[in-house]
């Protein structure tokens, strides 16, 4: 059973290389995600000289992680959305999504991208100790932002009696890293310039903006977008706005055609949701997911894994083997919605993406499509409801809650470490171990050898946690995560852990 995502490996990728040496361009972007190359992809079709940096390999992040819902009927609710943002800003998020599922539809017909892409139905159920009136709220507000078509059904049909659920019709899905694989080759027909293994250490706005790699190479640009899942070009500001959490997924064989093909969501705490995936002609698979947590805040992950799998087999009695199972990571910002616009506090020619709630593919598709009208210099109805700047006071609560659990973790350094010397580390795992006043992180390498690095995360200092099933040190406070021998993954953090001979 693998831990890693199913949609790899890919196809039709093109043979892409690092930044070599220095160059110009009209807009520079940090990140080849969705977001990254829909804004891309949409400059370079209007003319715009783009070049492209990416710390790995094309959707080597998040967007290769995805379960790949296509949804416009939110997560978070239109009830909360409304609450939020009143009943115009409601309006205009289901706006916005609807339109990012049109875009990605109009792309794939573009640039024939064979990609699985289709429009089916979604499903919103309450479990079975649920309150009726909280759909029937969902179903009213839902009506008011906009959306048309919706039902509400005595269940959804599936094996299972889900009891009363809401059906969404025209929602998507399609296969991420195929219709990735498209929008480079797209970029690239348009003149657009793709670089891989090119990691971005320093960010510079002003009248020419700069990206500068790890290598030393720069791009120099008239604007700078940074679509890195969270912006690791902000060392504060943004991130006590948002925080960052794994989500977790199980995919099941299962008979074809043995499950209609939808798109289900349920309300429970943790939610889950599912959806179906073509494989061959005798077999598909369930793709199942949920059970989130703040990243870095759950000593047992793995257990999430077997939380999925009994969700999964108590309500479809198809399913097979599990064939996979991955985790990812969801950037919730506190009032539900993506921040997408002018990085506040910077010059105003360097652009952020982040906050994808839930909804990576959507919102990484109005990231494109709000960016590019921002950089040209157009106007945008959703630029106001996405600006990065924005205070939502009503979201009060969730601010205070989210940055109180922050903090309470710094009192970490206070305690004692996991074990009390590095021998008691087992071969493939880590710990965290106090030497004097430090705290080490202790990786033990499958051949027995020590990996000694400080435990203190790079962006502010935090200490990070092992996680034991994806192999990686991940910080509670902010998401940081890092390799078991302390390269980063995940930002916000632009560099790796030190080792410990760095820290006396």
């Amino acid at each position: 059973m693998s831990t890693s995502s199913l949609w790899f490996p890919v196809e039709g990728l093109p043979d892409l290389g690092a930044l070599r040496e220095n160059t110009w361009a009209d807009v520079c972007i940090v990140g080849v995600g969705i977001a990254g190359l829909t804004t891309a992809y949409l400059l370079s079709q209007r003319g715009k000289n783009v070049v492209v940096l990416e710390s790995d390999e094309v959707g080597a992040g998040e967007t290769g992680r995805t379960t790949a819902h296509l949804s416009f009927a939110l997560d978070d609710r239109f009830t909360e959305l409304e609450r939020l943002f009143g009943r115009e800003g409601a309006r205009l998020a289901a706006e916005s999504h609807s339109a990012a599922v049109d875009r990605i539809e109009a792309v794939v017909r573009e640039q024939s991208i064979l990609c699985d892409f289709e429009r089916l139905d979604g499903y919103l159920f309450n479990p079975p100790e649920g309150d009726p009136a909280e759909l029937d709220a969902e179903f009213e507000a839902a009506l008011r932002a906009g959306l048309r078509g919706l039902e509400v059904l005595p269940r959804a049909p599936l094996a299972f009696d889900t009891g009363p659920c809401l059906r969404f019709p025209r929602q998507g899905q399609f296969h991420p890293m195929k219709y990735l694989a498209g929008l480079a080759r797209g970029i690239r027909k348009q003149g657009g310039r793709i670089f891989v293994r090119s990691r971005v250490k320093e960010f510079e706005g002003g009248e020419v903006a700069r990206a500068v790699t790890e290598d030393g190479v720069s791009v120099s640009a008239n604007a700078l977008v940074v679509a890195t899942n969270t912006p690791i070009n902000d060392r504060v500001a943004l991130h006590t706005k948002q925080a960052s959490y794994r989500s977790y997924v199980v995919a099941l064989s299962v008979p074809a055609r043995a499950v209609p093909r939808g798109l289900y969501w349920d309300t429970e705490e943790p939610y889950h949701y599912a959806r179906l995936q073509r494989h061959d002609a005798v077999e598909e698979l369930l793709i199942v997911g949920g059970e989130d947590h703040k990243t870095g805040q759950d000593k047992d992950p793995g257990d999430r894994f077997g939380a999925l799998e009994e969700w999964a087999r108590a309500r479809f009695p198809e399913a097979r083997k599990v064939v996979g199972h991955w985790s990812g990571q969801i950037i919730e910002p506190v009032d539900a919605l993506a921040f997408i616009g002018r990085n506040p506090g910077d010059e105003p020619n360097v652009y952020i993406a982040t906050g994808d709630s839930g909804h990576g593919m959507t919102h990484g598709t109005i990231a494109g499509m709000l960016l590019t009208d921002l950089i040209l210099g157009r106007t945008n109805p959703w630029a106001e409801l996405y600006d990065p700047s924005r205070k939502t006071f009503k979201a009060g609560g969730e601010f205070l809650k989210e940055n109180v659990n922050t903090a309470s973790y710094y009192l970490e350094w206070l305690g004692p470490g996991e074990v009390k010397s590095a021998e008691e580390v087992k071969p493939g795992e880590g710990a965290v171990l106090r030497r004097g006043l430090k705290k080490l992180a202790v990786y033990r390498d499958k051949d027995g050898r020590a990996h000694e690095f400080s435990a203190a995360c790079p962006h502010l200092g935090c200490v990070v946690h092992w996680n034991g099933v994806e192999k990686t040190w991940d910080c509670p406070c902010h998401g940081s995560r890092f390799d078991a021998e302390g390269k980063v993954l995940n930002g916000p953090a632009l560099s790796g852990l030190s080792p410990a001979e760095e820290n006396g």
